[in-house]
């Protein structure tokens, strides 16, 4: 039997606080312990590897490990689970963590930073921030952006895949962790400032607007018009016949958003960032501050060929444009956080982050609508500002009572996103020769027949608060409980308040040619009577909210040597509502509501084999949850200007139920290099699944709960270093080694319709699922193959990389397709990156040097429908290779 004092044990359950990991995540030497430990006690004999105390980095709750050998932390805990640290993230390049988890096994990056783990889309993962949940600021979804995160408040990122019972129940592809930092090891300050540019993009052609002269910070002034506040402020509706219409019309569009300026040649892109901390010894006490804080400015241009089909077999196109985009993104972030540790295992964690989030982007649009006005040229601009915030304060505890830990943690974030003036205006030229008028653009404003302007303001507040408690015991020398209690509560307030500026019809065809500031001022306003009419009045306003409560218990315990088993059960009591907010004094009754109540009991155990030194197997079960995102219920239409299409929530969406299985193979056949192969498999009950249909020939998203789907594959994983010096006695390749890492990951899905399935559909009857999900179609966004594939070169002892990254998605659905048509899919396809670091010492001062190459084939992007070698596409545009290059230096 093996020492009880040396097995490894994990003890789960939250043996450490949120924030218990303060330095060096992944260390592996031994030299010091990291912060957040379970002491192990001392062995009866010692092996040729130093014992050591060993914790997961990003400060999971539930997951420790006190164990012998090297600190291999996917090896040690009883959980799949996959550890970037600092050094994983700085070999990608990736200037945000979510770029930085697409290399992850069966991890790809969907659409403005989120992340699918093994197919599964966004709402069926979880992310926390040092261990507890985040507010999003995105109307579309309950889940946050990963792009928000820049790489340098990250510390560490952890994915488990497996589900614990400490977790909580929304769990249905897996848990992602972020780290930020806390008390450093030694004094440090760091300025780095960067710059890039991509083929497509920089000194080449672009759009924009005035908007404001401190546009390039994020924080450009868009106060609302006076006479639409104090409109809006009344609760008036403009229906009601009592409201100046055109005088709240003659204060919405001027030069400053109004008129699209060309730019000749685009500016490049750079960022900055200063990071630095230091602690004190208080005498038995330590005391810690760190500190970053950074800002980027980004552009983006886009051609993009935006399609819709006409007919069945798509061989007819409606809707044929050629619209040009132009993005200019500013990102501000900060960090500060404090840490204390006293006594004898005890810790305090303060942490506090900051991000602020601006996108300014400008359209130029023109092409066709065959079925509608066959002959008829249609030109159309946008100019929108859509501006997101975090701020998020946490602060945790762990104590250590001599076998007895107590962790607690304490959260309050909070998420906003407004986008003020959200402008689109169209012109149609008719071509017609009869016409005086006919070889000209003109704008009516006449609900677009022959033109219209419409402007949209947009305003989202989200509040999330968080506690948990969690207490772990080893009652036995090979068994350890653990329990604890979890709270969240969330609230979002969603408002959207959409005009269209409306001429009579007398309305001159000669004025109607003036450009959109000049169309759109007081004088011609007020002359030609122009009014407004609002298209939100039946769906202006939305609240929303989900509390959960939770509670669970876990056993940890070595049944045999070499057999370890995890289980445990949650129960989850989860009260979620999506209500409408009535703003106006004269309310109008509406059935877009929803309340959802439901309990859970969710079960979870991993059982892990090790038959060998170097080898183990795991195998897993579990149940678990996934509850619809707050946009996906609001029954309000929204513009994503990402995927460039509108959204309408269902508030008939139910929750899904998972059941998961999962059996892996790991070999660690030396430190810091491991073989692994699983396979894995999902049922999922009420899966929630979008669908396309159109309004006024425009494709709109809305959801729907499909009535089963399963989703199964297989995992393939190798990290190798190769030692060079055998094979070059000297020269560059003498002092290197190189390093493999790759992962393959093959996932099928099928949704499964019978013939008596329903579906229902807000709006509309209950209706037979078959008219909008077809039997043995995939899940939207899984790809049925997912590589990542890295080959580099690095010298131990002093920092030398390059590396050349390979990742490759195959198609994939994004939506469903309108009854009798063909599903949306994207292609990722392959994409070649190039990373190079470099230390420098210059002017006795340590330095490093980065220098990335991305997308050096140029892959392009397209979402498409495809039927009978006919092609329809909803989005496609070159995307060209970024240079970039960036220089850190350390004081």
């Amino acid at each position: 039997m093996a020492n009880p004092r040396t097995w490894g044990v994990v003890l789960a359950a939250t043996a450490i606080s949120t924030q218990a990991f303060a330095q060096t995540p992944l260390e592996v030497d031994g030299s010091e312990r990291p912060e957040g430990t379970v002491a192990a006690s001392a062995p009866a004999e010692r092996t040729a590897s130093q014992s050591v105390d060993v914790a997961l980095p990003g400060g999971i709750p539930g997951v420790v490990v006190v164990g012998r050998r090297e600190r291999d932390l996917q090896r040690e805990t009883t959980q799949v689970i996959t550890v970037l640290s600092t050094e994983d993230i700085a070999r990608t390049g990736e200037g945000n963590i979510a770029g930085a988890l697409g290399r992850v096994t069966g991890l790809s990056v969907v659409g403005g930073g989120f992340v699918y783990v093994r197919g599964l889309g966004d709402r069926y993962s979880l992310a926390l921030l040092n261990g507890s949940p985040l507010p999003s600021p995105e109307p579309m979804r309950r889940a946050v952006p990963l792009d928000l995160f820049p790489t340098d408040v990250v510390a560490s990122s952890l994915v488990q895949k497996t589900y614990s019972p400490n977790f909580p129940g929304e769990f249905g592809g897996g848990v992602i962790n972020l780290t930020t930092l806390a008390i450093p090891p030694q004094p440090f300050f760091d300025v780095n400032v960067g710059m890039s540019g991509d083929t497509e993009t920089t000194g080449q052609l672009g759009y924009n607007y005035y908007g404001n002269k401190y546009d390039w910070t994020g924080y450009g002034n868009r106060d609302m018009p006076p006479a639409l506040a104090e409109f809006l402020a009344s609760g008036e509706r403009v229906s009601s016949g009592n409201v100046d219409a055109g005088e709240i019309a003659s204060q919405l569009v001027s030069r400053h958003n109004g008129l699209v300026q060309k730019i000749g040649e685009t500016p490049p892109n750079w960022s900055a960032n200063i990071t630095g901390g230091t602690s004190w010894q208080l005498g038995d006490s330590e005391l810690g501050v760190i500190a970053t804080a950074g800002f980027s400015n980004d552009w983006r241009t886009r051609d993009n060929l935006q399609q819709t089909p006409a007919s069945a077999d798509l061989s007819v196109i409606d809707h044929d444009y050629r619209v040009v985009s132009t993005e200019n993104r500013a990102v501000a972030n900060a960090l500060l956080g404090l840490g204390y540790e006293f006594g004898e295992g005890h810790r305090l964690r303060w942490t506090n982050l900051y991000i602020h989030d601006t996108l300014k982007r400008t359209s130029l649009g023109e092409g066709r609508q065959n079925s509608q006005k066959p002959g008829v040229d249609f030109h159309e601009q946008t100019t929108g500002w859509y501006e997101r915030e975090l701020a998020s304060t946490q602060l945790t505890g762990g104590f250590d009572f001599d076998g007895l830990q107590v962790n607690t943690r304490a959260s309050y974030s909070r998420s906003r996103r407004e986008a003020p003036y959200e402008l689109d205006i169209g012109y149609v030229r008719t071509n017609q020769a009869a016409s005086p008028y006919g070889e000209y653009f003109i704008n009516r404003l006449d609900n677009g027949q022959n033109g219209y302007a419409e402007i949209a303001f947009s305003d989202l507040e989200e509040d999330l608060w968080s506690a948990g408690v969690d207490l772990t015991a080893q009652v036995l020398p090979r068994v350890a409980l653990s329990a604890g209690l979890d709270v969240t509560d969330t609230q979002r307030d969603s408002t959207r308040r959409a005009f269209q500026i409306v001429a009579p019809s007398t309305f001159p065809s000669g004025v109607a040619m003036l450009r959109p500031d000049h169309l759109l001022s007081r004088a011609v306003i007020e002359f030609f009577d122009i009014g407004l009419i609002e298209m939100t009045e039946n769906d202006a306003a939305f609240s929303a909210g989900l509390r959960t409560e939770a509670a669970y218990a876990q056993l940890q315990a070595e049944l045999t040597d070499g057999l370890e088993l995890s289980a445990g059960a949650r129960f989850e009591r989860g009260e979620q509502h999506v209500r409408p907010i009535e703003v106006f004094n004269r309310p109008r009754s509406s059935g877009a509501s929803t309340s959802i109540e439901n309990d859970y009991w969710l079960p979870a155990a991993t059982l892990t084999y090790k038959f060998r030194d170097d080898m183990q197997v795991r195998l897993n079960a579990s149940k678990t949850v996934a509850r619809p995102q707050f946009r996906e219920l609001m029954y309000q239409l929204y513009y994503d200007p990402e995927a460039n299409r509108e959204f309408r929530g269902n508030p008939l969406l139910a929750d899904s139920e998972f059941f998961n299985a999962e059996v892996r193979y790991e070999w660690y056949f030396a430190p810091e290099q491991r073989f692994s192969v699983a396979g894995f498999y999902k049922r999922i009950d009420d899966p929630i699944e979008a669908f396309t249909g159109f309004n006024d020939n425009r494709p709109v998203t809305s959801f729907a709960n499909a009535p089963e789907a399963v989703l199964y594959g297989a995992e393939l994983e190798i990290q190798k270093y190769f030692a060079l010096d055998d094979w070059f006695a000297s020269g560059f390749l003498a002092a290197r080694r190189a390093v493999v890492i790759g992962n393959y990951t093959y996932t099928d899905s099928q949704i499964n319709v019978d013939a008596g399935d329903t579906v229902r559909v807000f709006g509309t009857t209950v209706q037979p699922a078959r008219n909008f999900f077809a039997d043995g179609a995939p899940l939207t966004g899984q790809s049925d193959h997912l590589v990542n594939l890295q080959i580099g070169l690095e010298n131990p002892g002093r920092l030398s990389q390059q590396t050349l990254l390979f990742s490759y998605a195959s198609d994939r659905v994004t939506s469903r397709g309108p009854a009798g048509l063909p599903d949306i899919y994207e292609s990722p396809g392959l994409r070649v990156d190039f990373v190079a670091r470099e230390a420098l010492r210059l002017f006795e001062t340590d330095m490093e040097l980065k220098l990335e190459a991305r997308n050096l084939f140029g892959r392009g992007y397209k979402e498409f429908q495809e039927r009978g070698g006919n092609v329809v596409y909803y989005n496609r545009y070159d995307v060209g290779t970024t240079i970039s290059a960036s220089l850190t230096v350390s004081f």
